[in-house]
């Protein structure tokens, strides 16, 4: 029969795997994806916690009890932050660190003044308790609803419960009661306590992955600059609407949309300015947009706009709200928009002869001396 301290020495080493795992996703991982630093910290100190524990009899009391009930905490608060930051949401660093230092001393006082196994227990439980249910109830109202998200729900709600099923239970065993005793199957105690620490481990690591394909999915749809829509799945959905327009017999509209006098702005304010003029191209763009309207980053300084079931009247009608838009909110540096439109015209229309006669349109428009609308 393998012993209680078999158990957590294998917990512990895969909690420090965890550990390594996540250590290696927050050097490489996007820094956009924060909280993974916390993360790396919270499973090694919890395997450090069931570490000293095992070693209980070996090492004096101070080692083996008051510094793993300390390195609990902070390694469940290290596991919180890093939730709350994982999530954007505001932290409290301050008081939860003046929190667990006022909760350590009765680790400390019945440890090494007044040593009493149960009653440090009963003390230190409903902190524990107190600190697993708020990080559930942050998964549970700001988490993913993934399969990382959902299993780390379920462990810290198992913890929590735990917590508080060990403060009642253990007014009820003998005061000299141990944890450790090989004579006897491991207690229920230690075997929870350490599945609760590695699927807590298994749940970060989880939830990493499964943030860093979220984001390498959104940066197919969406330009990181602009949030535009990609120019790749611009044709998605202009393919998607044609398709849609020949069914129901509905006509489409293109407009691509050009930035004049980009190039001038960046030679003279430099290309963060100019970037900062894309931003607030899209962002005045889709004031004027209604929802089903599609907006995409069709190259460096060109946007295409999908409008469905939109004549060509209406689309000229908006495309010049557009340009008087830009050419009256644009003063300072100076910026114009040179807009080229087309509709759908027949069944046999196709998504490459749209595009060329919005291009030819534009052409036209910069030709003319820019800030103009021109259809084809």
């Amino acid at each position: 029969m393998v012993d209680a301290r078999t158990v957590v020495l294998l917990a512990s080493l895969m909690a420090s795997l965890m550990s390594l795992v996540l250590f290696f996703q927050w050097r490489s991982y996007p820094s956009t994806i924060r909280g993974l630093g916390h993360w790396t910290a919270a499973p090694l100190m919890l395997s450090c916690t069931t570490l000293l524990g095992a070693l209980r009899g070996s090492l004096p009391d101070l080692l083996t009890i008051a510094i793993p009930s300390v390195l609990l905490f902070a390694g469940l608060y290290l596991a919180y932050l890093g939730t709350q930051r994982f999530l954007d949401q505001p932290t409290a660093v301050p008081r939860w660190t003046a929190f667990i230092t006022v909760t350590s001393i009765p680790a400390l006082w019945f440890t090494v003044v007044e040593p009493d196994f149960r009653a440090r227990l009963l003390i230190m439980s409903p902190p524990m308790a107190l600190l697993l249910g708020l990080h559930a109830r942050l998964m549970y109202n700001r988490g993913p609803r993934s399969f990382g998200g959902r299993l780390l729900l379920v462990v810290l709600s198992v913890g929590a419960l735990y917590q508080l099923f060990r403060f009642i239970v253990l007014g009820l065993v003998p005061p000299d009661w141990t944890g450790f005793n090989p004579a006897v199957p491991p207690p229920l105690f230690i075997v929870a306590y350490v599945v609760i620490v590695l699927m807590l481990s298994v749940g970060l690591v989880l939830l990493a992955n499964e943030r860093l394909r979220s984001e390498f999915a959104q940066q197919t749809v969406r330009d990181p600059l602009t949030d535009a829509y990609t120019r790749h799945h611009m044709n998605t959905l202009c393919q998607q609407e044609l398709a849609r327009s020949r069914y129901y017999g509905h006509t489409l509209s293109l407009l691509l949309i050009d930035l004049d006098g980009l190039k001038a702005v960046n030679d003279t304010y430099g290309q963060q300015r100019g970037d900062q003029l894309l931003v607030e191209l899209v962002a005045q763009v889709k004031t004027l947009l209604r929802p089903r309207d599609r907006l995409g980053r069709f190259s460096g300084k060109a946007f295409l706009l999908l409008l469905p079931e939109t004549a060509v009247t209406d689309a000229e009608a908006l495309a010049e709200r557009i340009r008087l838009t830009v050419e009256r909110t644009f003063v300072s540096p100076r910026c114009t928009v040179s807009i080229g439109l087309t509709a759908s015209q027949a069944d046999g229309d196709t998504l490459d002869r749209l595009l060329a006669r919005t291009h030819q349109a534009l052409t036209q428009a910069k030709a003319q001396g820019h800030n103009r609308v021109e259809s084809a």
